[in-house]
């Protein structure tokens, strides 16, 4: 059956069953009998997926996405959940209004009980907000501000590191081995956080600046941008002003890119910068740089360069990522969305297809697995707040054209190195 138009198309809405974007039959889901919360019958059991898949998010919210398809095919081929085949309606949510209103019409019109997303914690905000006002269930797979289950929402659950543990993992890498590369004291060191000003990074900043403090740090200057500026110029002059020992960065992909390039083009000189997850852990941000790039450290989720041991069943990730895509993958959000849609999917199982609140949150609660066993390196323990307490970030730094695993050492590929970047 072919899907069937509607005006939704022109916003760059799919209807998907499984891997129709790939291959698959594509079904007009609207023409489905079975009960859209996924409550018992033995049709497939939907689920809602919004990324931006069009907009300036697009790169890495279709990214996202692909770990989610991935995830839904590989359970698909081992018989689905509970007896039932997966089917994704996919949504594309490019900006708050389009998150809010696309999340309100998959829970209404399409009856369907379980959302995931999001890849951006505004659009995360928007869409998980309607789901739990909704009654429905909400999975947050990437977006990392805090605020996402720091709202009481009983049905909103996230199962990557929120904005607060990168911040830590930044810190504790500053103090622990940054500062005494530079031969420095916490104190004594001069740290600017240059960020973008949404929720995502608004909260990564706020919340390093909360922490500098009690972990014996000195001076913190913020330095806020829109990450839709097409000049960024006027930050980097400023940051050369501030003279800073190290630079924290918080930015998507397309303002990574051109920080980076107005960073060199100014003679931006720092001897250590640090990004948050977002563009700076992008094959696209060393392609846009080349070698400049080389010296950047990032923290983010598990990336590909890292210890096997640590990250078992990333290597069966990384075959199917490219047997499907021909290509390696863009960033580490494929890999923790796929992750992160592996723990909704054993869920699902537990409950037997149900989405209901009281079920999903019964069987979450008692989820128990350790680190170290999951394709992210991952484990799984959700708090009182519904956030996974076993998902951590890990420091990286490109390297010849690769982000290599630094920090922690048992997940370390190399050694840390002190280049200062955005030189060649």
């Amino acid at each position: 059956m072919k899907e069937r138009p509607t005006s939704m198309d022109r916003r760059g809405f799919l209807r998907l069953a499984g891997l129709g974007a790939t291959g698959l039959a594509v079904i007009d889901l609207a023409a489905c009998t079975q009960d859209g919360s996924g409550d018992g019958g033995g049709g497939p059991l939907r689920i809602g997926a919004l990324y931006p898949i069009s907009g300036s998010l697009a790169l890495l919210g279709e990214e996202s996405w692909r770990g989610v398809e991935i995830a839904l095919e590989l359970r698909n081929q081992k018989g689905g959940v509970a007896g039932r085949k997966l089917e994704a309606v996919r949504a594309d949510i490019p900006d708050v209004n389009a998150a809010s209103s696309e999340a309100r019409r998959l829970v209404t019109q399409e009856n369907l009980g379980l959302l995931v997303g999001a890849y951006s914690s505004s659009l995360s905000l928007a869409a998980s907000e309607v789901a739990a006002r909704s009654g429905k269930t909400y999975f947050e797979l990437g977006a990392i501000a805090d605020d996402i289950t720091n709202r009481g929402y009983q049905s909103v659950w996230r199962t990557n590191p929120p904005a607060k543990t990168f911040t830590e993992a930044q810190l504790e890498f500053v103090r622990d081995w940054v500062a005494p590369a530079l031969k420095k004291e916490p104190a004594a060191l001069k740290i600017a956080i240059a960020h973008e000003d949404s929720a995502y990074g608004s909260s990564v900043a706020r919340t390093l600046e909360e922490q500098a403090k009690p972990m014996g740090f000195g001076t913190i200057v913020k330095v806020p941008y829109s990450a839709k500026a097409n000049d960024l110029s006027a930050i980097v002059l400023n940051l050369k002003s501030i003279a800073a020992d190290v630079v924290i960065a918080v930015s998507y992909a397309q303002d990574a890119v051109l920080l980076g390039r107005q960073a060199k083009e100014n003679g931006l000189r720092i001897p250590v910068f640090i990004g948050t997850g977002g563009g700076h852990s992008l094959a696209s941000f060393a392609e846009g740089l080349g070698p400049a790039a080389d010296g950047v450290f990032n923290v983010d989720f598990t990336q590909f360069e890292v210890q096997r041991s640590f990250a078992p069943g990333l290597e069966d990730f990384l075959a199917e990522y490219r047997k499907r895509y021909s290509s390696e993958p863009r960033s580490g959000h494929s890999l923790a969305n796929f992750m992160g849609a592996n723990v909704v999917f054993d869920i699902l199982e537990q409950t037997k297809g149900s989405t209901d609140p009281k079920e999903i949150a019964r069987v979450a609660k008692a989820l128990d697995v350790p680190e170290g066993k999951t394709a992210t390196g991952w484990g799984v323990r959700f708090d009182d707040k519904n956030q996974n307490t076993r998902a951590k970030p890990f420091v990286t730094q490109w390297s010849g054209g690769k982000l290599k695993t630094v920090w922690p050492k048992e997940a370390a590929v190399m050694e840390p190195v002190l280049k200062a970047p955005f030189q060649a």
